[in-house]
């Protein structure tokens, strides 16, 4: 998975014609819960998963409204179409992206 940052953050996420990205902290323990199904979700799925570290870029957070974390949001074109707050399991994960392709 890629980290990008705001300098970044466009040619990784919104030229990209879709993205889930991961908005995350490294002290939040559900977000380092969710890495390995983040991982296999992207392999299984074929899709592209960026992560925005909210410490390092919180105008990208701030951007899109991200409270909590971690908080998942799929990006199409561009837009943010749908956003999953919280950590969920693999299985919740690929029917939530699967419903938004």
């Amino acid at each position: 998975m890629k980290i990008t940052n705001e300098n970044s953050f466009k040619a990784d996420v919104l030229d990209k014609d879709f993205v889930v990205v991961d908005f995350y902290a490294d002290w939040c323990g559900p977000c380092r819960m969710i890495i390995p199904f983040l991982e296999e979700v992207q392999a299984e799925l074929g899709i592209e998963v960026v992560k925005v570290n909210i410490d390092e870029s919180p105008d990208i957070a701030s951007r899109y409204n991200v409270m909590s974390i971690p908080t998942l949001a799929i990006f199409k074109k561009g837009e943010k179409t749908s956003v999953s707050v919280g950590a969920s399991s693999k299985a919740r994960m690929i029917d939530w992206i699967k419903s938004h392709q």
